[in-house]
């Protein structure tokens, strides 16, 4: 099996000409997971698909364990729906798998040995294989990753040496995958919740952001349903944002995370940040911060939009869905498929028609230039634009109608278009 330069979904090892890494068993599978991914998955599924004689990976795919692991009557049904979206998937981007891996990747709960998590999960591997096979994809291994150490449920052996305890996962320092990640430039990868607790609500939820925000609806929600005040609102919040994003350029970078993120979130003043996530839950704003993942300003913008995720704490968790497919959109842009990807889907779990989020979702898996969706970002502002001065001066030159919006519906307004 090879890691080529660059897989259907767009993500790469390299991009300097075609080099390739040379997978050869299922411990190198085991090593490599988090490097194909760019993190380390928990409590999940993956499935990555080959293509040709040599096995090179293409699609790929991964959705967290479902939470009761003690019914498996449900696992027939997500193994054919994982099966059917990688193959069809990989059938629309234009080339049918010839074969599967499949990853279940969890650790041990409190009291419970890695082996365990193995016997535990066997059913949905089986389902899994199941499901392929009646596509006609055969999965050729399976692999379960758990406290350090994996197991294939293809062999009959388990795994050579130690079926019952499983291989340890040899660290990645000295692998041809992470040499070729080194070389390319490509930071080791993290854990799936570290990249998660940056774009999660701050716990415990603080009492000023909530009240903060609900000061803002009563300051901001009236406006945007008033059709002739709709415009200050974008203007103002791109203004805030301005200023916000004028703070965090002159902040130093912080290489510790967790130092950086709370750092960042001292850098928002609160009435600020709530009238910030308020703004942005109307695409007119939004569409005008795009532009903010230029070199010089998008390290600094995907600060400000994870800083803003982390305040939609309590009734107003799904307002977040706005910032975090900013987040999405400035990682795509800087090359990080990785972040990319978590931040949009969680996007989507908050708020499914956010069209944004669900737009660049699909540029991403398609392995789009960032450029392309720049354009189209532009074009249909532009429209936007001429559609609503015309509706302003009205068909004959004089005052007309702006567009109306709906209802908030109590303190929790979603303004969306």
């Amino acid at each position: 099996m090879t890691q080529s330069n660059r897989t259907q979904h767009g993500e790469s090892l390299s991009d300097a000409g075609e080099i390739k890494v040379v997978l050869r068993g299922p411990g190198d599978l085991a090593q490599a997971l988090d490097f194909l991914l760019g993190y380390r998955p928990t409590d999940s599924v993956v499935l990555l698909a080959l293509h040709g004689e040599q096995g090179r990976f293409g699609g790929r795919l991964r959705v967290g364990l479902p939470e009761d692991q003690h019914d498996p009557t449900q696992w027939p049904d997500l193994a054919r729906q994982l099966a059917d979206c990688l193959i069809t998937g990989s059938v629309r981007r234009g080339s049918r798998p010839t074969a599967i891996v499949a990853f279940l990747c969890q650790d041990p709960r409190a009291g419970e040995r890695p082996s365990e998590v193995m016997r535990r999960l066997r059913p949905l591997a089986q389902q899994l294989r199941i499901a392929c096979g009646e596509m006609d994809v055969p999965v050729i291994e399976a692999l379960c990753v758990s406290g350090g150490r994996w197991w294939s449920y293809c062999r009959p052996d388990g795994a050579a040496g130690a079926p019952e305890e499983g291989v340890p996962v040899a660290e990645p320092a000295g692998s041809a995958i992470a040499a070729t990640a080194a070389y390319s430039g490509i930071p080791m990868p993290v854990p799936l919740r570290d990249l998660e607790s940056r774009l999660r609500p701050i716990e415990p939820p603080v009492l000023e952001h909530e009240t903060a925000l609900d000061l803002a609806c009563g300051r901001l929600v009236p406006r945007m349903l008033d059709r002739n005040s709709g415009a200050w609102v974008a203007d103002h919040t791109v203004e805030l944002a301005g200023r916000a994003l004028d703070a965090f350029l002159a902040a130093p970078p912080v290489n510790d995370r967790v130092r950086s993120d709370r750092r960042d979130d001292a850098l928002l003043d609160d009435k600020d940040a709530a009238e910030l996530i308020l703004g942005f839950q109307d695409h007119a704003a939004r569409d005008r911060v795009v532009e903010w993942a230029d070199p010089l300003r998008a390290g600094a913008a995907l600060r400000l939009w994870r800083a803003l995720a982390r305040r939609c704490a309590g009734p107003y968790a799904e307002h977040a869905a706005a910032p975090l497919a900013l987040v999405g959109w400035v990682a795509w842009c800087l090359g990080d498929d990785a972040e990319a990807r978590v931040a949009l889907s969680t996007a989507l779990d908050l708020e499914p028609h956010c069209t944004f989020a669900r737009l660049l979702q699909h540029a991403v898996s398609q392995g789009l230039d960032p450029d392309v969706v720049r354009r189209s970002l532009r074009s249909s502002r532009r429209r936007r634009v001429l559609e609503a001065s015309t509706v302003r001066r009205g068909p004959d030159g004089g005052a007309g109608r702006g567009p109306g919006r709906r209802s908030p519906g109590g303190r929790r307004a979603r303004i969306r278009r």
